[in-house]
């Protein structure tokens, strides 16, 4: 019973989000490659959601190797992610996404959706060039995580200034969880004291 209630719990956290985001009244007036932009973003938080519970290994019934295994495909599926939300931006209006990358937007939410991506793309290819780096594995781990870390608070910030798609307190619901998840992941794992051992 324990186990059922903590997936379908799971599934209601990334499941409202996306449906409270199809019936927001911004979609009348967006063209549907900007709104294919903007879920890909909503996807991406909630991938984010998924990727410490997974590292973490809090989901029942998949062991530590099928964990890996999804955490992995979760980030690659983060990354395709990233790339349609920022290309589905860029068609719409390049202008924007130039001043964003440049780091010279107007908008602060920019800013940190764009170390957020940085972040991201350099965390992910961590994780597919792992053997190839030659790096001691607590040290891999320390720099990925770090990276990941960055990933997650960038995004949530991003998130939270953005007054757009995504329902107000839906967003905000899946944003302390991404935290809450985040925070629990790191005391289980304890990657602060990696660094002693290096």
């Amino acid at each position: 019973m324990r186990r059922i209630l903590i997936w379908a719990a799971l599934i209601v956290a990334l499941l409202v989000p996306v449906i409270a985001a199809a019936f927001s009244p911004y979609l009348a007036w967006r063209e549907p490659i900007y709104i294919l932009a903007g879920f890909a973003g909503i996807v991406g938080m909630c991938l984010l959601l998924m990727q410490p519970l997974l590292a973490g290994r809090w989901l029942p019934g998949l062991s530590p190797v099928r964990s890996r295994l999804w955490h992995r495909r979760c980030g690659l599926a983060l990354v395709a992610a990233i790339v349609i939300h920022v290309g589905g931006l860029w068609i719409t209006s390049p202008p924007d996404v130039v001043d964003a990358l440049l780091f010279v937007s107007a908008t602060p939410f920019s800013v940190w959706g764009v170390i957020a991506m940085w972040t991201g793309f350099a965390a992910a290819t961590m994780g597919v060039l792992r053997l190839r780096l030659n790096l001691r594995f607590r040290l891999w781990r320390l720099g990925h995580t770090g990276l990941a870390l960055v990933t997650i608070l960038g995004s949530v910030v991003h998130a939270l200034l953005i007054e757009g798609t995504m329902e107000i307190m839906t967003k905000i619901a899946l944003c302390v969880l991404v935290v809450l998840a985040c925070v629990a992941t790191l005391a289980r794992l304890r990657v602060w004291e990696v660094s002693r051992r290096v």
